[in-house]
């Protein structure tokens, strides 16, 4: 059920959303000012210094749109598509599994739990699917509607 976030509830999401924010500028200007050991950590990974420029704006107009409270959502779906790309490249290269690989994961947590906690517009689309689950779900297990 979908509920409006209290004010702490928003003054936290938007620290979280702060924080996140910060990091997630921080790597994309090093990325896109093709910053040396950044470049050096790019290319243990694959990766060449060509392409992080391009990489750089990616996740910079990700976090643009999360950061706008219009496109938050869109901006969140986004920013954890390119956090699975993080994940895949940490996997193909083996990378250790709790510090670099299941990193973008923590980042992303935090990403969504700020998001949930300062935007009622996300709490409200991503509340109406679980109602909806739910709602097939009583139906399939009582045989009635679930209110």
């Amino acid at each position: 059920m979908f509920t409006e976030p209290t004010r702490a509830q928003r003054i936290t999401g938007w620290i979280l959303t702060g924080l996140v924010g910060l990091f997630l500028l921080f790597d994309s200007a090093i990325k896109i000012f093709a910053v040396e050991s950044a470049m050096e950590g790019s290319e243990s990974l694959g990766w060449t210094i060509e392409q992080m420029p391009a990489v750089g704006w990616i996740l910079l107009v990700c976090l643009v749109l999360y950061l706008i409270p219009r496109t938050a959502l869109v901006g969140a779906i986004l920013l954890t598509g390119y956090l699975g790309g993080a994940i895949a490249t940490h996997l193909r290269v083996d990378s250790p599994l709790l510090s670099h690989t299941l990193f973008p994961i923590y980042v992303a947590v935090v990403i969504w739990a700020g998001l949930m906690l300062r935007s009622s517009a996300a709490r409200r689309v991503l509340s109406a699917g679980t109602s909806a689950a739910q709602e097939r779900s009583g139906r399939v297990r009582e045989g009635t509607r679930v209110s």
